[in-house]
C-alpha cells in the first residue's frame, strides 16, 4: 500500500473552498466559560439584514465561525493507492465487473462501509473507504487481503512473550490485525516454534513486525527470581508492620512476595524489572546475612494458654516487640503441646524483649467462678440485661459461660476481673438463697426409660410438678440428673423418679460386642430378622447403635434369664455370619470368564449351590480379571480349586519363575507401566509379577498359556540383557487418529518396522495422559532406523489428498443427522477425514473426502458399507399389546436401546391409544369410502392387530427378524395352573421360602424394594452431572432408584428407595454407599485467592477449571457476586488431592497476578473509553437570555410567518465530483 490519507468532513470543505487553515478560527473554550453559559444570539446569531446582505458577501460570517463548536463526524473517509505491481486482478475487459467488483461488493455488504474505486493513468487503483471507523478498518483490511497480492514474514520472538502479544481473550492480537491490516499467526502452546508468521503487503508486515518485536522488548526487560530464605530471618526481612519490605518495593519498584507465617515456605519471590529486581534481592541478602552474623536466641517457658496475649490481636503485639526492640518472638503452633517460646534478636536486645513478653503474657489474668450451670440463664438476665451491667463498667473483660460446666470463666486485665468476679459471685448467693434445686444419681443406662417414648414421661412429671428437669445427654454418659423448681414440686419429682429407677435396677442389661458390618445382616430386610428375634424373646428389648456412630456394642436389656438365652441365641448367629463371611480373589483370564459363567449362567449356578458361596464376577466392560468367592473358608477353597480347574481344562495354563536383577525391574516396567503392558499384552495377556519393591528378590513370575509364556520370557530376557548391555529410547509423535493405521490391520504393519530394525515400539494405552506420544526402545542404530521408518508412515498419512464418491442424494441424511454423527464417527475412526456433503436442496450426488491417503480410501469404504446397510434395509411389523410395551422398553428404554445396539436396527414405538377401552366409534369417512363400508371392513377381520400394538423395525432383514425375536422374548407371560388348595402351604414353604426360592430361580421378583439412609447433602454427587452417575449405578444393575421430593415435608429426606430384583437391588446399596464413603473422608478447605485472577483461572465457558478440578480429582467453588469476601474459593475432596490443588491454584494466581498488575499499571496511562467519560450526567446545551425566558426583552419569532422563516427558492440539483457524488 502506497499511500493513506484521512479525510473528514470539515478538511474536505476545506479543501474544496481553498482555505488556508490558519484564515479559519476556531474559539477555544476555556474553564471560565464552561462554567459561564454563552447568551442566545451568540449561540444563535441573527441572520444578516437584506440591506446589508450584499456589503457582507465577501465576507464570513464572523459570528458563525467564532463561536461555533467543531463537531466531530462520526463518518470518516480513507484514501488508498494499490500499485499496479501489487495488484491481484490486473487483467479485466472492463473496469467496475468480474470477481474485482464482486468482492467490493461483499465487502461493503458485511462490513456496512461504502467503497468507490478508480484507475490512475499509471494503471493503479485508488479506493476510497467512507463510513464508522471500526467498519473502515475492517473493509480496509479486508481490501488488503483479497485484492492486493500476499507476502509473509516470519518473526523469532521467545515463546514466553506469545502471550502477551495476544493479550487478553486476544483483544491484543486482532487490535495489530486490524491496525497493520495483516493476518498474525501464532504457534500453539504445544508447538515448540517461536516464529510467528505475518501475511500481508509489505508495508504492513513491516508495521506488524516492528510492533511484535515492541512488544517483546517491553517484557525482556521484566524478571521473576526466587530466593531461599530461613523461615526464622522473615519477621527482620519484612520489619515492623511489614514497613521495610514496603520501603524496598517503593525504591525499587519491585514486588516482594513474603510467605505468612501460617505457610511453611521459606522462598522469597521478586517480580519487577531486571535491574530494580537485582537491587532489591542484593538488599534482602544484605539484612539476612547481617541478622545471620548478629542474631541469637533464647528459650523461655510461657504458659499455653498465655501464648494469645503474647501474639496480640493480629499479631499486633510481636509486632510491637519487634519495633521496640528489633527482638523477634516464635511462638509454637497452636495445635503443638510445646510451651517453649523463642526469642531471636541481637544480644543486648533480649533482656528487654524478655521483659516485654512477661509483661504481655501476664498483662491479662484468666478467673473462674463456680455458679451451678442452671444458673446461668438467671445471672445473664433477660436479654443480657444483667450481664451489660458488669460489661459495662468493665469494657476489657470476656465473660464466658460454658453450657453443662458449673463455672464461669472470666478473662482480661487483672484489676477488672478481680471486680467483676466479685459481683458475679455476689449474685450467684443471692440466687442460691432464693431458688431451690436438688440434684440425684441414677445410671445413666435408666435415663432413656425415665424421658419415656418421645418424652411422655418426663414432660409429665415436668408439668405435674411445676419443676424443670435437666436429664444429661447419652454422649455424657453421667448419672447426674438435676431438678429445679418450686422446692416442694421439687422433693415430689425426686421421689418419683427415684422410685422409677429403683424399679428398672432388677432388670439386667448387657452389651454384646457384634461388628457393625454384620448389624444390617442381623436387623434384616426391613427389619425382618430382628423382628424374628424379638418375637423369640418379647421381654427383652434389644438397641443397635447408630450407623454414625461406627460402634460394635449392642444393647440387650430384660429379665436377666431372658437377657442369657437372647445372648446366647445372637452369639451363635454372629458365628455363623463370622464363618460364611470369609473372601479369597481369584485371577482368571478374561476370555474364560463365559466358560466359568456358562450357558444361561449353569456353571457358576452349580458351583455357588454346592459350595454354597457366594461368587462375584467383575462386569463384562470392566477390565479387572478377579473373580472373587465369599463364605466359610472350606467352601470358599473347594469353589477356588473348581474354577482354576475348569481355566486348566481350557487352557494350557503354566507359570515360570525368570531370575532378573532386581535394579533391572524399575525400567523394565517402564513409565506407570508402559513398557511390560506391552509384553503383556503382545503375548497374549499373560500375568507377569514383580516382587515388592525394596524386598530385594529377583524373582519374576510370568503366568498364562504355555506358548505365551515362553514367548514372554524370551522377551523379558531379550530386554533385561538389553537394558544390561547398552538401551538407548526415542520418542515421536503422532496424532492419536493415525495410530491404528501405523499399527495396521492385527499389527501387520508395526510387526514388520519391529522385525526389520529389531526395535520395541510402544504406543500410549488408553489411560495414558499424553495420547501423541510413541516410543521406541532398543540399540541406537535399530532404534534410529525404526524412527526413520515411522516418521516415513508419518509423513505420508499426513500428506492430505482429496477424492470423491457418488452417494445417492436420498441417502445422504441419514449421514447429516442428528448434527453429522454419523460423519462425526467416520472422522474419529479415520484419522481425522473430512467428508463434504452437498447441500440439502441441491441434487448433486457427490461426496468430497479430505484427509491422510489411506485414511480417506478406509472412509470411502466405510460409507459404501453403510450406503450397501442402507439399501438392503427393510421395515418389519411387531404386534405386541400396548400394555406391555412399557415392560418391554424397560427403565428408561434400557432394554430397546441395548437391541438397537446389539441388531444395529432402529425400533419404533406407536404413540398410546388414548381410550384403549372398546367403544363405539363415530362415522368417519375415509379415503371416499362410505363410512358403513369402512366399519364392516373393521369388523370382518377382529383378529387383527390394532394399529397402537403394531412396533416398527427398520434396518436389514436378517437383523430386523432377530430384534423382533427378542422383543417378542421380553414380553411378560401369565400362565395359570390349577393346584389344590389343601396343596399350596408346600408350594409356599416355611416362612414362604419354598416360593421366594423358586421366585428368585426364575427371574420373577421385581418388584423388591429396598431403602438406604444417606445424608441429602450427599444426593447431588450421588445424582451426578445430568443425572451421569445415577443413571450408571441403575443400568449397571437394572433397578429403578428414586429419591425423596424436596417438596414433600412427611416424606424422610435421607431416604433413597432402589426398586428390582433383591440381589440387584443389594448391590446397586452397595455401590451407593461406597460413593458416600467417599465423600464422606472428603474435606473442604478455603483458599484465599486474589478476585482479579478467578475469569483466568476458570477460563473460557469454565474450560480451565474443568480441567484442574478433572486433574485433582476435586471441586472447585468460586464465590458468587456480593459474596462478603470475594477472594475466598472453596476446595472439595480428598485431602492429598485438595492440597495438590491449592499450590497448584496459588502458583496460577502468582503467575497470573503479574499480568493483573503489569494491565493496571498501563491502565494509568491510557484514555478511559467512551462511555466512561461520558458517564456524568449531561446539562443539556444551556443558553442565557433567550426569548423564551421571562426577562428577556426579544420577541419569540413565528415560526407560521413567511418573512420571519422565508424559503431558500428551488433545490439545485448538486454538483457532481470526480469520486462520485458528495457524501
Amino acid at each position: 500500500m502506497s499511500s493513506v490519507a484521512v479525510l473528514t468532513q470539515e478538511s474536505f470543505a476545506e479543501h474544496r473552498s481553498g482555505l488556508v487553515p490558519q484564515q479559519i478560527k476556531v474559539a477555544t473554550l476555556n474553564s471560565e466559560e464552561e462554567n459561564d453559559p454563552p447568551t442566545y444570539k451568540d449561540a444563535f446569531p441573527p441572520l444578516p439584514e437584506k440591506a446589508a446582505c450584499l456589503e457582507s458577501a465577501q465576507e464570513p460570517a464572523g459570528a458563525w465561525s467564532n463561536k461555533i463548536r467543531p463537531i466531530k463526524a462520526s463518518v470518516i473517509t480513507q484514501v488508498f493507492h494499490v500499485p499496479l505491481e501489487e495488484r491481484k486482478y490486473k487483467d479485466m475487459n472492463q473496469f467496475g465487473e468480474g470477481e474485482q467488483a464482486k468482492i467490493c461488493l461483499e465487502i461493503m455488504q458485511r462490513t456496512g462501509a461504502h467503497l468507490e474505486l478508480s484507475l490512475a493513468k499509471d494503471q493503479g487503483l485508488s479506493i476510497m473507504v467512507s463510513g464508522k471507523l471500526d467498519a473502515v478498518m475492517k473493509a480496509r483490511k479486508d481490501i488488503v487481503a483479497r485484492l492486493q497480492t500476499q507476502a509473509s514474514a516470519t518473526v523469532p520472538i521467545p515463546k514466553e512473550h506469545h502471550r502477551f502479544v495476544i493479550g487478553k481473550n486476544g483483544e491484543k492480537l486482532q487490535d495489530l490485525e486490524l491496525k497493520t491490516a495483516t493476518k498474525i499467526q501464532i504457534p500453539r502452546p504445544d508447538d515448540p516454534s517461536n516464529q510467528i508468521k505475518i501475511t500481508g503487503t509489505k508495508e504492513g508486515i513491516e508495521k506488524a513486525r516492528h510492533e511484535v518485536l515492541l512488544i517483546s522488548a517491553e517484557q525482556d526487560k521484566r524478571a521473576v527470581e526466587r530466593l531461599e530464605v530461613e523461615k526464622a530471618f522473615h519477621p527482620f526481612i519484612a520489619g515492623p508492620y511489614n514497613r521495610l519490605v514496603g520501603e524496598i518495593m517503593q525504591e525499587t519498584g519491585t514486588r516482594i512476595n513474603i510467605p505468612p507465617p501460617s505457610v511453611n515456605r521459606t522462598e522469597i519471590v521478586f517480580t519487577g524489572e531486571k535491574e530494580q529486581l537485582a537491587q532489591a534481592v542484593a538488599r534482602i541478602k544484605k539484612i539476612y546475612e547481617e541478622k545471620k552474623k548478629k542474631t541469637t536466641t533464647i528459650a523461655v517457658e510461657v504458659k499455653k494458654s498465655q501464648h494469645k496475649y503474647v501474639i496480640g490481636p493480629k499479631g499486633n503485639s510481636l509486632q510491637e516487640i519487634l519495633e521496640r526492640t528489633g527482638v523477634s518472638v516464635e511462638i509454637p503452633p497452636s495445635d503443638s503441646i510445646s510451651e517453649t517460646v523463642i526469642l531471636r534478636g541481637e544480644p543486648e536486645k533480649l533482656g528487654q524483649a524478655l521483659t516485654e513478653v512477661y509483661a504481655k503474657a501476664n498483662s491479662f489474668t484468666v478467673s473462674s467462678v463456680s455458679a451451678p450451670s442452671w444458673l446461668h440463664r438467671f445471672i445473664i438476665g433477660k436479654k443480657g440485661q444483667n450481664l451489660a451491667k458488669i460489661t459495662q463498667q468493665m469494657p476489657k473483660v470476656h465473660i464466658e459461660f460454658t453450657e453443662g460446666e458449673d463455672k464461669i470463666t472470666l478473662e482480661g486485665p487483672t484489676e477488672d476481673v478481680n471486680v467483676a468476679q466479685e459481683q458475679i459471685e455476689g449474685m450467684v448467693k443471692d440466687l442460691i438463697n432464693r431458688m431451690d434445686y436438688v440434684e440425684i444419681n441414677i445410671d445413666h443406662k435408666f435415663h432413656r426409660h425415665l424421658i419415656g417414648k418421645s418424652g411422655a414421661n418426663i414432660n409429665r412429671i415436668k408439668d405435674q410438678y411445676k419443676v424443670s428437669v435437666r436429664i444429661p445427654p447419652d454422649s455424657e454418659k453421667s448419672n447426674l440428673i438435676r431438678i429445679e423448681g418450686d422446692p416442694q414440686g421439687v422433693q415430689q419429682a425426686k421421689r418419683e423418679l427415684l422410685e422409677l429407677a429403683s424399679r428398672m435396677e432388677n432388670e439386667r442389661t448387657k452389651d454384646l460386642i457384634i461388628e457393625q458390618r454384620f448389624h444390617r445382616t442381623i436387623i434384616g430386610q426391613k427389619g425382618e430378622r430382628i423382628r424374628e428375634i424379638r418375637d423369640k424373646f418379647p421381654e427383652v428389648i434389644i438397641n443397635f447403635p447408630d450407623p454414625a456412630q461406627k460402634s460394635d456394642i449392642v444393647q440387650l436389656r430384660g429379665p436377666k434369664n431372658e437377657v442369657e438365652k437372647c445372648t446366647k441365641y445372637m452369639q451363635k448367629m454372629v458365628a455363623d455370619l463370622v464363618e460364611n463371611s470369609y473372601s479369597i480373589s481369584v485371577p482368571i483370564f478374561k476370555q474364560f470368564h463365559k466358560n466359568i459363567i456358562g450357558k444361561g449362567g449353569a456353571n457358576i449356578k452349580k458351583i455357588r449351590e454346592e459350595s454354597n458361596t457366594k461368587i462375584d464376577l467383575p462386569a463384562e466392560n470392566s477390565n479387572s480379571e478377579t473373580i472373587i468367592i465369599t463364605g466359610k473358608r472350606a467352601n470358599c477353597e473347594a469353589a477356588r480349586s473348581r474354577i482354576l480347574s475348569i481355566q486348566k481344562d481350557l487352557a494350557n495354563i503354566a507359570e515360570v519363575e525368570v531370575s532378573i536383577p532386581a535394579k533391572l525391574h524399575n525400567s523394565l516396567i517402564g513409565t506407570k507401566g508402559r513398557l511390560i503392558r506391552s509384553i503383556m499384552e503382545e503375548c497374549g495377556g499373560v500375568h507377569i509379577h514383580f516382587p515388592v519393591e525394596g524386598s530385594g528378590s529377583d524373582t519374576v513370575v510370568i503366568r498364562g498359556p504355555s506358548s505365551d509364556v515362553e514367548k514372554a520370557k524370551k522377551q523379558l530376557l531379550h530386554l533385561a540383557e538389553e537394558k544390561q548391555t547398552k538401551s538407548f529410547t526415542v520418542d515421536i509423535r503422532a496424532k492419536p487418529e493415525y495410530h491404528k493405521f501405523l499399527i495396521g490391520k492385527g499389527g501387520g504393519k508395526i510387526r514388520k518396522v519391529r522385525d526389520s530394525t529389531g526395535a520395541r515400539i510402544i504406543f500410549p494405552a488408553a489411560e495414558d495422559k499424553d495420547q501423541d506420544l510413541i516410543t521406541i526402545i532398543g540399540k541406537e542404530d535399530a532404534v534410529r532406523e525404526a524412527q526413520k521408518e515411522l516418521e516415513a508412515l508419518i509423513q505420508n498419512l499426513e500428506n492430505v489428498v482429496e477424492d470423491y464418491m457418488l452417494v445417492d442424494p436420498k441417502h445422504h441424511r441419514h449421514f447429516v443427522i442428528r448434527r453429522g454423527q454419523v460423519l462425526r464417527e467416520i472422522a474419529e475412526e479415520y484419522g481425522g477425514v473430512m467428508v463434504s456433503f452437498p447441500r440439502s436442496g441441491t441434487q448433486s450426488d457427490k461426496v468430497t473426502l479430505k484427509g491422510a491417503k489411506d485414511c480417506v480410501e478406509a472412509a470411502k469404504k466405510r460409507i459404501q458399507e453403510i450406503i450397501e446397510d442402507l439399501e438392503a434395509q427393510v421395515t418389519v411389523e411387531c404386534a405386541i399389546p400396548q400394555k406391555f410395551h412399557r415392560s418391554v422398553m424397560g427403565p428408561k428404554g434400557s432394554r430397546i436401546q441395548q437391541i438397537t445396539r446389539d441388531y444395529n436396527v432402529q425400533i419404533k414405538f406407536p404413540d398410546r391409544e388414548e381410550n384403549p377401552v372398546h367403544s363405539v366409534e363415530p362415522s368417519i369417512q375415509e379415503n371416499g369410502d362410505e363410512a358403513g363400508e369402512g366399519r364392516e371392513a373393521k369388523e370382518t377381520d377382529p383378529g387383527s392387530p390394532r394399529r397402537c400394538d403394531i412396533i416398527i423395525i427398520s434396518g436389514r432383514k436378517e437383523k430386523c427378524e432377530a430384534a423382533k425375536e427378542a422383543l417378542e422374548a421380553l414380553v411378560p407371560v401369565t400362565i395359570e395352573v390349577e393346584v389344590p388348595f389343601d396343596l399350596h402351604r408346600y408350594i409356599i414353604g416355611q416362612k414362604g421360602s419354598g416360593i421366594r426360592k423358586m421366585m428368585d430361580e426364575f427371574e420373577a421378583l421385581r418388584s423388591f424394594k429396598l431403602s438406604v439412609t444417606v445424608d441429602p447433602k450427599y444426593h447431588p454427587k450421588i445424582i451426578g452431572r445430568k443425572g451421569a452417575v445415577i443413571t450408571q449405578i441403575r443400568l449397571e444393575h437394572e433397578v429403578n432408584i428414586q429419591f425423596p421430593d424436596k417438596d414433600d415435608g412427611n416424606q424422610p429426606q435421607d431416604q433413597i428407595t432402589i426398586t428390582g430384583y433383591e440381589k440387584n437391588t443389594e448391590a446397586a446399596r452397595d455401590a451407593i454407599l461406597k460413593i458416600v464413603g467417599e465423600l464422606e473422608q472428603m474435606v473442604s478447605e478455603d483458599v484465599p485467592l486474589d478476585h482479579r485472577v478467578h475469569a483466568r483461572i476458570i477460563g473460557a465457558r469454565g474450560k480451565a477449571i474443568r480441567k484442574i478440578m478433572d486433574e485433582f480429582k476435586v471441586d472447585i467453588r468460586f464465590p458468587q457476586s456480593g459474596a462478603p469476601d470475594p477472594n475466598c474459593v472453596t476446595v472439595t475432596g480428598l485431602p492429598e488431592n485438595v492440597e495438590e490443588a491449592i499450590d497448584h491454584i496459588l502458583n496460577l494466581e502468582e503467575e497470573y497476578l503479574a499480568d493483573v498488575v503489569d494491565s493496571e499499571a498501563l491502565q494509568v496511562y491510557m484514555k478511559p473509553p467512551a462511555h466512561e467519560e461520558s458517564r456524568a450526567p449531561s446539562k443539556g446545551f444551556v443558553v442565557r437570555d433567550a426569548p423564551w425566558t421571562s426577562n428577556s426583552s426579544e420577541k419569540a419569532p413565528d415560526m407560521s410567518s413567511s418573512e420571519e422563516f422565508p424559503s431558500f427558492g428551488a433545490q439545485v440539483a448538486p454538483k457532481t465530483l470526480p469520486w462520485g457524488p458528495k457524501r
